[in-house]
C-alpha cells in the first residue's frame, strides 16, 4: 500500500510540476510564468472586446486603467480629456480635404471598426498575445527599440539620419530652432519589405537634446514590418506578426536606451480617443496611378499644461505624452524632421535590400507614383502653426532613395520622397 501511496505522491509531483506556469516555452525560452505577467501587466481587463478584420483583438479599456498610469511619473497623474489649447481649430476643417485637378482625398479608417466600436470612457488597445512576446528578444525589451540604432550626430547632418546599422532616411528637416511641435499630411503605402529584420515607415520627428545619452524623441506616422514564418511558425521578432501598415508611435526620454517603447507597450502615452487604436492597421492604401490616400500627423505641445498631444487626421485627437516624461522636450523641440526611413540589412553582404520606401518609386515620378508630404508645418512660439523656414533634404544615399522639394500651392511646403532600393545604380 505504502508503494503506491508514494507512486501516486511521485505522479501528483510530476503533473504539477509539468502544468506550473514556471515552465519554459516559446521560441527564446521565455518561462510562461515571465510571459504571463508581462501580459497582465499590458492587457487590462476590457469592458468590451471587439475581433478586427486583420485577426486582432481590440480591447476597450476603461481610461483610467490604461497601462500609462502604470508609470512611476504617473502615478498620481490625473488623466487630461481634452487639451487647454490646440495650435488650430480642428473641428472646424472638413474631414474630408477638397479634391483638385492632380489630388484625390478620403477618409481613412482602421479595420477593427468593422465590427464594432469602444464604449465611451474606454480606450481601444490593440491585444498583446504570447505569440507576439515569444517573438520578442527579451520581454523587458518587447516594444522598444534596439540600443544599437541611437542616433549618431554627424557634423550638420540631422540626427537621426545614419547609415550605420543598416538605417537609411529620405527627409526633409529644419534644426537649431525652437519648436513646439509639427503637422504634415503623410502619403500611405504598403512598401514591399524584403527580409525579416527590416522595416519601411513614414514618419514625423519631434526631436530634443544632444543627440547621445540624453536624447528626447516623439515620433508618429505609419510601419510595415514583415514576419518571418519557417515550418509554418512565426519566429520574427517583429511587434505585429503581419505586414500589414499600421499607426504607429514611439517615444525615448533616453535615446532608446531604456525609456519609452511603440504605441502603448509601455506606461507613458495616454490615450484618451475611443475610435483609434494605436498599432491598428490603416484602410485604405494608395494603389500606383490610382487613388491616393493620406493621413494627417499634428504633434503639438500644450502651453498651459505642458504636455505633448497627438492628433490623427483632422478630428481625432488621440492623447498625450505626459511633460514629466522628458527632459528637454518638457521645454521644447530644438529639430522637427519628415520623411521615411528603412533598414538595410544587407549591406555587410555588398548588395543592398529591395526594400521599398513610401510607394516604392523615386521622388521625380511625381504624383500617383511616388509618396509625399505634404502642408508641412511647425507650431511656432505663438502657438500658431506656420510653414517652416530653413528647410533641408537628406538622404543616405540617393541612388537608392530620394528626396524632391518644393513649395506653395495648396500643398504648402511638400516633398516627394521614396525609392525602390537595389537597382542597378544602387547594387
Amino acid at each position: 500500500m505504502a508503494k503506491v501511496v508514494s507512486f501516486s505522491l511521485a505522479l501528483l509531483m510530476t503533473v504539477v510540476v509539468i502544468l506550473t506556469p514556471s515552465a519554459v516555452s516559446g521560441e527564446n525560452g521565455f518561462s510562461d510564468l515571465k510571459i504571463h505577467t508581462h501580459l497582465k501587466r499590458l492587457n487590462k481587463p476590457a469592458l468590451k472586446s471587439i475581433k478586427s478584420p486583420d485577426g486582432d483583438i481590440i480591447d476597450c479599456v476603461p481610461v483610467t486603467d490604461q497601462p500609462a498610469l502604470s508609470h512611476p511619473l504617473l502615478i498620481n497623474h490625473t488623466v487630461q480629456m481634452t487639451p487647454s489649447f490646440n495650435p488650430e481649430s480642428v473641428f472646424g476643417e472638413s474631414k474630408v480635404s477638397s479634391n483638385t485637378k492632380n489630388q484625390q482625398s478620403s477618409a481613412i479608417s482602421q479595420l477593427w471598426h468593422v465590427n464594432g466600436k469602444c464604449p465611451e470612457n474606454t480606450v481601444p488597445i490593440r491585444r498583446t498575445t504570447k505569440q507576439d512576446l515569444y517573438r520578442a528578444s527579451s520581454v523587458e525589451k518587447f516594444g522598444m527599440k534596439n540600443q544599437k540604432s541611437i542616433p549618431k550626430r554627424k557634423s550638420y547632418e540631422p540626427a537621426s539620419v545614419l547609415t550605420q546599422n543598416g538605417h537609411q532616411h529620405a527627409i526633409m528637416y529644419v534644426e537649431d530652432g525652437v519648436f513646439y511641435g509639427a503637422k504634415a499630411k503623410i502619403n500611405v503605402w504598403k512598401p514591399n519589405v524584403e527580409m525579416p529584420n527590416e522595416f519601411s515607415l513614414a514618419q514625423i520627428w519631434v526631436l530634443g537634446g544632444n543627440f547621445n545619452s540624453d536624447l528626447n524623441s516623439i515620433e508618429a506616422g505609419w510601419q510595415v514590418v514583415i514576419p518571418l514564418f519557417l515550418n509554418s511558425l512565426l519566429v520574427s521578432p517583429q511587434l505585429y506578426g503581419d505586414s500589414r501598415t499600421r499607426l504607429f508611435t514611439y517615444w525615448t526620454s533616453d535615446a532608446y536606451q531604456g525609456t519609452g517603447c511603440y504605441n502603448l507597450l509601455c506606461s507613458g502615452f495616454v490615450q484618451i480617443n475611443r475610435e483609434i487604436a494605436m498599432g491598428g492597421s490603416i484602410s485604405p492604401l494608395s494603389s500606383f496611378g490610382d487613388s491616393q490616400y493620406d493621413i494627417t500627423i499634428l504633434i503639438w505641445k500644450d502651453p498651459k499644461e505642458g504636455h505633448w498631444w497627438l492628433q490623427f487626421g483632422e478630428k481625432y485627437i488621440i492623447g498625450y505624452w505626459p511633460a514629466s516624461l522628458f527632459s528637454y522636450l518638457s521645454e521644447s523641440a530644438s529639430m522637427i524632421e519628415w520623411g521615411g526611413e528603412v533598414v538595410n540589412s544587407q549591406s555587410e553582404e555588398g548588395q543592398h535590400t529591395t526594400t521599398q520606401m513610401g510607394s516604392g518609386r523615386f521622388a521625380e515620378e511625381g504624383w500617383g507614383k511616388a509618396s509625399y508630404f505634404k502642408n508641412i508645418q511647425v507650431v511656432d512660439g505663438s502657438n500658431e502653426l506656420r510653414s517652416p523656414e530653413n528647410l533641408q533634404v537628406f538622404t543616405d544615399q540617393e541612388n537608392c532613395y530620394n528626396v524632391k522639394s518644393g513649395s506653395g500651392g495648396s500643398w504648402g511646403s511638400h516633398f516627394y520622397y521614396g525609392g525602390p532600393g537595389r537597382n542597378p545604380n544602387c547594387p
